[in-house]
């Protein structure tokens, strides 16, 4: 896995990049902080609109946390193509290390609804993993 993952789905384009925060970070308490940069650009030829997500969060023991819900970050964009939706979020983690894939639920104008990928990417502090 790559500190940056990028996947193609049905003409929408996830990029994610995932970044260490050690200055929200608290290792003694076992909390580690990461944030992570989402890029959704709509690479097809018909408009979508991003109405949920669901994310599948592993830390470094190999727990799984699953995360659902409406939209990201309080909204619920609609990509004409060629048009792009960053936003960043983050996730604390009982480990120093872990990842994150999921999907993004897009509907189009006619109704047709379909699960956008969100391919794995790692969250890691750096110089903790060879």
């Amino acid at each position: 896995m790559h500190p940056m993952s990028s996947v193609l789905t049905d003409g929408i384009r996830v990029e994610v990049r995932g970044d260490y925060r050690p200055d929200r970070s608290e290792p003694r308490q076992r909390r580690w902080f990461f944030t992570y940069t989402v890029t959704i650009r709509n690479e097809g030829a018909t408009p979508a609109q991003l109405v949920g997500r669901r994310w599948l969060i592993t830390d470094g023991a190999g727990r799984v946390e699953e995360v659902e819900g409406e939209g990201v970050v309080g909204r619920q964009p609609r990509l004409e193509p060629g048009q792009s939706f960053e936003y960043t979020s983050f996730c604390v983690l009982p480990t120093s290390h872990g990842s994150m894939r999921g999907s993004y639920r897009m509907v189009r104008d006619d109704g047709d609804a379909f699960e956008a990928a969100i391919a794995p990417f790692s969250l890691v502090v750096p110089g903790t993993l060879n």
